[in-house]
């Protein structure tokens, strides 16, 4: 009896175990998504030796050229356009170099045109429902251009674009503000958002381990370029 009582306890243990391992495997990010997360933070470091093998990564596990293009153009809004820019031509030297060799990279969907109406309006309305309520607070109160600008080009121009879901725009956005220093507030603020749009607490911290590891480690903050 006691064998038999041994045998369904461990049993029990085996296949809780199991269990956590499949919910983990269920919510770990696709590869896909892992590349975007590499792509993202290297970006945003301006580390382009190792963002080009991440670029080649990325197309390699089936990312499209545009999918790709439009991660590197959103960034201009998290890391600035020298580093976006940086990254641009970083990415357009190696699709050249890999048509010289004869690889043939899916070119993907293109954005289609944008919602009717005015940027600011229809920004305004993706940025309430990306958040999950509408955005207020006093430093928008203290410079309202700053407010107009996040709404219009942010919100409108750049996430009202279709070719990239806004859960994949999110996972890219935390990569790279993760990979950056002093970002700390804007970083929770869109983990947040990117949990609202679908991101789950276990890529959450999927996304924020392999910044730190493969990024943060290799280049002490402060001191690369």
């Amino acid at each position: 009896m006691k064998k038999i009582a041994l045998f369904g306890t461990l049993l029990s243990i085996f296949c809780t175990v199991n269990h956590l391992e499949a919910n983990d495997t269920m919510n770990a990010l696709n590869t896909k998504e892992q590349k975007i997360v590499a792509i993202a933070a290297y970006t945003a470091r301006g580390d382009m030796p190792n963002l080009k093998t991440a670029l080649a990564e990325g197309l390699d596990a089936g990312l499209t050229v545009n999918e790709i293009k439009e991660v590197l153009t959103q960034l201009y809004a998290y890391c600035g356009f020298p580093r976006s820019l940086n990254a641009l031509g970083n990415y357009m030297a190696l699709l050249k170099e890999r048509e010289a060799k004869g690889l043939k990279d899916a070119p993907g969907k293109l954005p289609g045109p944008l919602p009717a109406g005015k940027s600011i309006d229809f920004g305004a309305a993706n940025q309430t429902k990306l958040c999950g309520a509408p955005v207020r607070g006093a430093l928008f109160d203290f410079a309202p251009a700053i407010d107009e600008y996040l709404k219009a080009h942010l919100f409108g121009d750049i996430f009202g674009r279709d070719n990239l879901d806004w859960r994949t725009r999110e996972i890219a956005t935390i990569a790279a503000l993760a990979a950056m220093e002093g970002t700390e507030s804007q970083l929770n603020s869109h983990i947040r958002i990117g949990k609202h749009n679908g991101v789950t607490d276990a890529q959450a911290a999927q996304i924020l381990e392999t910044v730190k590891s493969n990024t943060v480690s290799a280049f002490p903050r402060g001191g690369e370029n």
